[in-house]
């Protein structure tokens, strides 16, 4: 499913609507010739030795010391046996130690399975199994390491490598954590499991010249990227190098603002998501960024570091944009420094949009893409002709198709919409292990998203909304997100998440799940009074609940899967 080649040979410049329409100085026939994930860190470290890498909670790395850092620990896991096709688990928040591990797995040969810190032991354990996981690479801190103890206990996993928390401090915070937050601190030599886990200490204690690894990046799976699982059992996507690296030169060439060796990327996306991997941190390395790293979403945190860092380029999903915007001190804010802000992960309400932009005076970029494209697809210009409600147009090497619902082997017109299927080098290999998965999920060449969207004149991608959250009431089709917009609208509301509950005449109504603004007020009877002139009767809300926090996934977006299944839980006791 992969392509080494951005050109579509059998496509004319009337079939790609977009190629007109274009950015200056953006090239969709640009070539892309596969690479390996670590020459774009060897390349950066050419370019830029004694650049900053990284900034974490105050301490900074250079190039030259991360690439050191990194030859050390391919080393080190030669040496315990990873080589060709291993596959070496990271579970850690962000910090070096992430940057470290990834590349040096894969410069090893390996194959990086990110997990989310966030899950149960539960849940680690399915990915673990899936990935046939053999060594898992985390923290000493104690949330952690029990988790991997418990892995290591239940005979699923093998062996662990534990990297010092404390050594990636500056020396007076090191200090300092380890005396007032020492019980937060695990302690693997005490563990029933000591004899199952390698110390980063041991692991680092070699001349850092590992063998190079033979590696063909059109066919070498780089990550197994899980899907977030909320429509059945989780996936594993598998990326190739070739994937990897394609989608950041598409990425760094749209983003023709972007100074090599000269920006400063917040990396407040978790790096274990496909969005913050490739379009920070690999991006970022690609364009010799410093990369300033916090371990979680703490607004106040998030806050005080913008104001301190001054990052000129900001990542984000909307939640994190709604926060921000809606923080007591965000007239305070001074965002000058900034270039880019970047919204993906999960669609950008206009209201969210247009208060960041009217607060700030910096435009919300939204761009488009999934685990499966690695994950980039469709960006909007940064030169301020982005469309508003667009995904933006296709990147380079990349064809966008619109296919009938239910019928995807039928192409539709631009303006009608259908199913989103793309085709480009950043396309995935398949599923792992899942040969007849994989197979459904392609159309041709073409991979079919699940989400439903359509093109216009110009080749600008709108979405409709996700074929797995459609609603259908009384035979008719309902996008939640279509009643989410015109509920943020209302003065008084700053998050909101629309789905279908179970209803004896209509078959689905929507819901609606709402969280006010603070210091605001609002009951049921306004919002439906708002929404009156905006949605049609089948449209409209049948239950409204207020409540003060809505579930969000780990990077910050807003979350159905959770409000479905209370749904679907009250539904069982009320049969």
């Amino acid at each position: 499913m992969s392509m080494s080649t951005p050109r579509d040979e059998n496509a004319t410049n009337a079939a790609l609507p977009w190629i007109a329409h274009y950015p200056a100085g953006v090239d969709w026939a640009m070539p892309l010739p596969p690479q390996t994930v670590p020459s774009l860190l060897a390349a950066a470290v050419k370019r830029f030795p004694g650049q900053a890498c990284t900034r974490f909670i105050g301490k900074t790395i250079t190039y030259q010391d991360m690439a050191a850092q990194v030859d050390r620990a391919a080393h080190g896991l030669q040496q315990l046996g990873v080589g060709k096709g291993t596959k070496v688990g990271l579970l850690l928040p962000n910090c070096p130690s992430f940057i470290v591990y990834y590349y040096a797995t894969l410069k090893a040969g390996g194959v990086i399975v990110n997990f989310n810190p966030l899950y149960t032991v539960e849940e680690l354990e399915f990915q673990v199994k899936d990935s046939e996981t053999e060594l898992m690479v985390t923290l000493d801190l104690v949330q952690l390491f029990g988790k991997v103890e418990a892995l290591i206990v239940k005979g699923t996993l093998k062996r662990a490598v534990i990297a010092s928390f404390t050594a990636q401090l500056p020396p007076t915070k090191a200090l300092l954590y380890r005396m007032l937050k020492r019980k937060e601190l695990a302690r693997p030599a005490a563990s029933k499991v000591a004899k199952s886990v390698v110390y980063e200490k041991q692991l680092l204690a070699n001349a850092g010249t590992p063998k190079p690894a033979d590696i063909d990046p059109v066919e070498d799976v780089a990550v197994l990227q899980y899907t977030g699982g909320t429509t059945g059992t989780p996936k594993g996507a598998m990326l190739t190098h070739a994937n990897l690296t394609a989608n950041v030169a598409q990425t760094a060439a749209w983003s023709v603002g972007m100074e090599d060796g000269k920006e400063r990327i917040l990396a407040i996306l978790p790096f274990f998501h496909v969005f913050a991997m490739t379009g920070i941190m690999n991006l970022g390395i690609a364009k010799g960024a410093e990369l300033i790293l916090l371990p979680r979403f703490v607004l106040d945190d998030t806050m005080r570091t913008i104001a301190a860092t001054k990052p000129t380029i900001m990542p984000g999903v909307p939640t994190i944009f709604n926060a921000i915007m809606n923080h007591k001190d965000a007239r305070k804010l001074d965002l000058k420094a900034l270039k880019i802000c970047l919204s993906g992960g999960a669609p950008l309400p206009h209201e969210v949009q247009r208060g960041f932009a009217a607060l700030t005076g910096n435009q919300i970029i939204e761009a488009y893409g999934l685990s499966e494209t690695s994950p980039a697809a469709t960006f909007n210009p940064l030169d301020g002709h982005a469309k508003d409600g667009s995904i933006g147009q296709p990147l380079p090497g990349t064809t966008i198709s619109i296919r009938a619902v239910g019928e995807p082997e039928r192409e539709m017109r631009l303006g009608e919409a259908g199913e989103i299927c793309i085709k480009g080098p950043q396309v995935m290999k398949g599923y792992w292990r899942r040969p007849a998965e994989t197979a459904d999920a392609f159309v041709g060449a073409y991979f079919r998203t699940g989400d439903i969207g359509y093109m216009d004149n110009d080749g600008f991608i709108f979405i409709v909304d996700r074929l797995k959250d459609m609603i259908i009431a009384s035979g008719f089709k309902v996008f939640p997100r279509k009643v989410e917009e015109a509920i943020y609208e209302h003065p008084a509301v700053e998050e909101v998440t629309v789905i279908g509950i179970k209803n004896a005449y209509r078959g689905e109504a929507p819901k609606a799940f709402i969280k006010l603004k603070a210091g605001q007020s609002a009951n049921t009877a306004d919002i439906l009074k708002h929404l009156e002139p905006k949605l049609s009767k089948i449209e409209m809300p049948e239950e409204i609940e207020f409540r003060s926090e809505l579930p969000k996934t780990m990077i910050g977006k807003l979350s159905k899967k959770e409000l479905k299944a209370e749904e679907a839980a009250k539904s069982l006791k009320t049969a």
